[in-house]
């Protein structure tokens, strides 16, 4: 019998019928797919939208070879990149520094008394005729309960105003900031961004709107002034706020009563009161959250009854008994004296 593998009527004349005398002219597969003409499949030769039977295969060096679809995969990746690099490069959020150094404004304003400064009726009690509404120390601040935002949670917002009343405590009621010049504590509670800048001022103080020690703190001079009780009547509110999707802004606005007495002497007798008012801005990302700490952006200070000429920066220089001194002229030309240094009557 013959070979099963050859047709009926035998091989054909010059050549045995095997297939693997045909194997060197057989093309692989990356011969197909590196050719530069390509062949239409039968669905694109019905549509008849083609004039020829063939196209020519696009230039694209390696990606020649590559499925149309993973070519398209390629080219939206790209474009997706470039879209990033784009608006990451041009977003105007980029053109804003990262908070650090003299981020705090400060502003002072001396009340002057209109009429003779006289002490307490009551040493004992000195605080009897303020009106209602002063609490004792923190009890004043009038702290809103916490809730939620639109990107903080109670938790977060529970913590922030939780470091602003500790940082109003050490700030504005503690007897070693007030009166011993203490600075540690209160530098502790601030951002390290800003603690450059709360040294300068502590070391240089300076009426700039910037370095103003008592922009910082309630501070009093100890060798001309004393606390005649640590007791500090205050009476206010606090507030919060996003001032974006990553800062949490806490405000506050109070009014601080403080009982003082001239340094070196005993003598009841001359007790008197002596008001500070600090409106304040702070602010926290959630690293500051996390850390309890807190930016200090904004500080405006009313304090009297103070005399017009007394530079404030360093240290509130509180009238205690009589009428302070007649306020010198101001000469518009003289620029040595700073501009923003304001002075109203003290009602």
């Amino acid at each position: 019998m013959g070979d099963p593998r050859e047709p009926p009527e035998g091989a054909p004349d010059g050549g045995s019928g095997n297939e693997d005398e045909y194997r060197s002219v057989v093309f692989d597969e990356s011969f197909v797919r590196a050719a530069r003409i390509q062949e239409l499949s039968a669905r694109e030769r019905l549509g008849g939208h083609y004039p020829r039977a063939v196209r020519t295969r696009i230039g694209l060096g390696p990606l020649g070879s590559l499925p149309r679809q993973a070519v398209a995969l390629l080219l939206l990746v790209a474009m997706a990149f470039a879209a990033a690099v784009y608006f990451g490069v041009s977003s105007p959020r980029r053109l804003v520094a990262a908070p650090s150094g003299d981020q705090l404004t400060v502003s002072l304003t001396a009340l002057s008394p209109s009429s003779p400064v006289r002490p307490v009726a009551d040493y004992r009690n000195p605080f009897a005729a303020l009106p209602t509404g002063y609490g004792d120390g923190s009890a004043g601040f009038g702290e809103p309960v916490p809730a939620a935002t639109a990107h903080f949670t109670r938790i977060e917002v529970m913590r922030a105003l939780d470091v602003a009343e500790r940082y109003l405590t050490l700030a504005d009621l503690t007897p070693a900031v007030l009166t011993e010049g203490d600075t540690a504590q209160v530098r502790a509670v601030l951002t390290p961004g800003e603690q450059a800048q709360y040294d300068d001022s502590m070391n240089s103080p300076r009426d700039d709107e910037h370095h103003a020690a008592t922009g910082w703190q309630v501070r009093f001079d100890p060798g001309q002034v004393a606390l005649a009780t640590d007791t500090v009547k205050v009476t206010g509110t606090m507030a919060f706020a996003e001032a974006d999707s990553g800062t949490l802004e806490v405000t506050t606005d109070h009014t601080f009563v403080y009982a003082l007495r001239p340094a070196g002497t005993e003598r009841p007798l001359q007790v008197s009161l002596y008001s500070v008012r600090r409106a304040l801005r702070m602010e926290f990302d959630r690293t500051d959250l996390s850390a309890g700490r807190l930016r200090l952006v904004d500080a405006a200070t009313q304090a009297g009854p103070t005399s017009c000429a007394a530079r404030q920066a360093d240290h509130f220089q509180p009238v205690l008994t009589g009428l302070p001194p007649a306020p010198p002229a101001v000469d518009p030309a003289d620029h040595t004296v700073p501009a923003w240094q304001l002075c109203a009557t003290l009602r």
